[in-house]
């Protein structure tokens, strides 16, 4: 039996790097892609082949789409390279950045460049890469708990992750004759550097989103790439078209 393969963008750093640590722990190889962080890159692509996985990096910047179809030939070049196939079967877009801003403060290039990376990137970027994802496999599209509940600063942010919910169902009603099932993971509030860090390196910040959270705590890394890992393996591909809050309960 060929050996699962999951492609996963911006798996560098954050939630993408646990996500592919994870993944690699119950088996299965990695396709991360990068922006900047080519170093960072290799120190994960290097950890997950001490697990005994297969893993390689590829460069990939989700605003230019321009891009996308010399991408998906070097996606095929790897996996022809390093593991002597032709398709791969999980698909995580998970690569973003957020901006926090007051809505009345919130700029033009602001809003387009959320939209074009969490929303025009991921759809496009899974366009390029049907013919590349194996009849049969998965793709999980990272969304965020904003989506859900508010915070002042995110409007933009969380307006284009609502568009992912939406292009989810959408994907999975499509793509479902070829038995792919597509759903949502959206987390809460996460200790990374996302934002600037500000929920980790802030006391307070740090303290009220853990008081409004059922299980008392500000949520890990790891806790959201054992929840992804969980839900792109195992016994449940007849979940599609479904938004997975991996939240800790927050703000309920």
């Amino acid at each position: 039996m060929a050996d699962t393969i999951a492609l996963i963008t911006g798996g560098n750093r954050g939630l993408g790097r646990s996500a592919a640590l994870h993944l690699a722990r119950t088996g299965i190889d990695i396709l991360l892609t990068y922006r900047n962080g080519a170093d960072e890159a290799a120190e994960v692509v290097a950890a997950i082949r001490n697990e005994g996985r297969r893993a390689t990096a590829l460069r990939l910047d989700t605003e230019e789409v321009a891009s996308f179809p010399d991408f998906a030939a070097a996606v095929g070049g790897s996996l022809n390279e390093v593991w002597g196939r032709s398709t791969f079967d999980v698909l995580i877009n998970n690569a973003g950045f957020g901006v926090h801003s007051a809505f009345e403060d919130t700029t033009e290039d602001d809003f387009d460049r959320q939209v074009a990376v969490h929303l025009k990137g991921p759809f496009f970027l899974t366009q390029a890469l049907l013919p590349r994802l194996a009849d049969g496999g998965r793709i999980l599209n990272v969304s965020t708990g904003l989506t859900r509940f508010t915070f002042p600063g995110y409007s933009a942010y969380a307006s284009a992750k609502g568009g992912v919910e939406v292009l989810t169902r959408y994907l999975a009603r499509e793509l479902g004759p070829r038995g792919i099932a597509v759903n949502t993971v959206a987390p809460g509030a996460v200790e990374t550097d996302f934002g600037g860090g500000a929920v980790r390196d802030n006391p307070d910040l740090n303290g009220m989103i853990a008081a409004s959270t059922a299980m008392g705590r500000v949520g890990l890394p790891d806790d959201i790439g054992g929840g992804i890992a969980s839900l792109v393996t195992g016994s449940n591909h007849w979940m599609t078209g479904q938004r997975i809050e991996l939240s800790g309960g927050q703000n309920l």
